[in-house]
């Protein structure tokens, strides 16, 4: 069972960017939480300055920013009860996929762990979020799987693994897959890949279209076996 989150809604929410970053092999560096979080680098150094405060964090310069044992535990505590209230909103209440994220980080704020484990039981012990990324059980966040698929070469067949946390930040983003079709589970084959243009040419069944390769980067694959 979590631990029942003690930290203020806006350091839950840096918690939560810095142990997504630390899940997909990012250093978690001032400039980069500015730019998830859509907050200013002044705001990000002061309550960067806080949760070290209230040791939640530590910082060591190029090394970026880490978790203390605390920070980990309600890190991860976030985590399960974000995911699990985007699960719960799909699946029971029918909120469409591209609009669970925003939903969800209303709805998880007033979970408690007793109403968090209960959901998970009720929902059949889920393993991911219904974009993908895995549900933390036991206070323990699974390894993410696959690559990105900006980092796919041309001429590659890819599974979709998971979506991003950082794309489901964008509704527009995110309404755009879906119109795709770009969700777990989806096939995709890369045909070319521009670099020079920022775009990779890909398609789907018989459906090519082009892709940013920046919004690629928060598709992550798996490659599938020839």
């Amino acid at each position: 069972m979590t631990e029942k989150t003690s930290a203020t809604g806006t350091a839950e929410e840096y918690l939560e960017a810095i142990l997504n970053l630390a899940s997909e092999g990012k250093k978690a560096l001032g400039a980069r939480l500015a730019g998830r979080l859509q907050v200013s680098p002044p705001t990000v150094t002061a309550t960067l300055k806080r949760m070290k405060r209230d040791n939640l964090i530590t910082t060591n310069g190029k090394e970026g920013i880490s978790l203390t044992e605390k920070g980990m535990r309600l890190a991860i505590g976030i985590v399960r009860r974000h995911r699990l209230a985007e699960r719960f909103l799909m699946d029971v209440l029918k909120i469409p996929w591209c609009e669970t994220h925003q939903e969800a980080c209303l709805l998880e704020h007033a979970m408690s762990d007793r109403v968090v484990d209960r959901l998970y039981e009720v929902l059949g012990k889920p393993a991911t979020c219904p974009h993908g990324n895995p549900i933390p059980v036991d206070d323990v966040l699974p390894p993410i799987r696959g690559v990105p698929l900006n980092t796919v070469a041309a001429g590659s067949t890819v599974v979709v693994e998971r979506i991003s946390e950082e794309a489901n930040r964008s509704q527009e983003l995110m309404e755009y897959f879906e119109q795709l079709g770009i969700k777990p589970g989806a096939t995709i084959t890369v045909t070319e890949v521009a670099e020079y243009a920022g775009t990779m040419s890909v398609s789907m069944g018989k459906k090519p279209f082009s892709l940013g390769t920046k919004a690629a980067a928060m598709v992550w694959v798996i490659l599938r076996n020839p």
